[in-house]
């Protein structure tokens, strides 16, 4: 499965749509359809004559998964703007004034953190605190 991999390109700010079940015909005419890039580790679907360029991830292991990304288009992979996008939904985030939060972040975050972003579908809030340093750290590690 490529779902960690999905929910880091949108850390990333990528647009990405993903599937635990889906028929592997519905995937790829999706992908055309939207003029998306295919990932998959199905080395079945890679070799479809309608799944041309898809990309077949090699590793089950995330951070193998991000090095592959990175040697196949690096400049693509890194154009976005990081933590732009909601992870839960896909959509792009927009920025959220703080006192408009209410009770929707924990007490000690409102008081620490003077930037927040909102997901207008889900009502997620995003704000950059610690665990953003520990994810660039992380996708550091990847990249080298």
């Amino acid at each position: 499965m490529l779902g960690r991999l999905a929910r880091w390109l949108r850390i990333l700010g990528h647009d990405v749509v993903f599937f635990r079940h889906i028929e592997d015909a519905d995937l790829v005419d999706l992908a055309a359809r939207e003029s998306r890039i295919l990932l998959t580790r199905d080395t079945r679907l890679v070799l479809r004559k309608a799944a041309r360029g898809a990309l077949l991830i090699h590793s089950h292991l995330l951070e193998e998964q991000l090095r592959q990304m990175i040697h196949w288009n690096r400049k693509a992979l890194l154009a976005p703007r990081l933590c732009r996008r909601c992870l839960e939904c896909n959509v792009p985030t927009e920025p959220v004034k703080k006192q408009d939060l209410g009770d929707r972040v924990p007490v000690y975050v409102f008081r620490t953190q003077a930037r927040f972003r909102s997901c207008p579908a889900c009502g997620r809030v995003y704000w950059k605190a610690t665990h953003v340093r520990d994810m660039l750290r992380r996708l550091s590690r990847s990249f080298s």
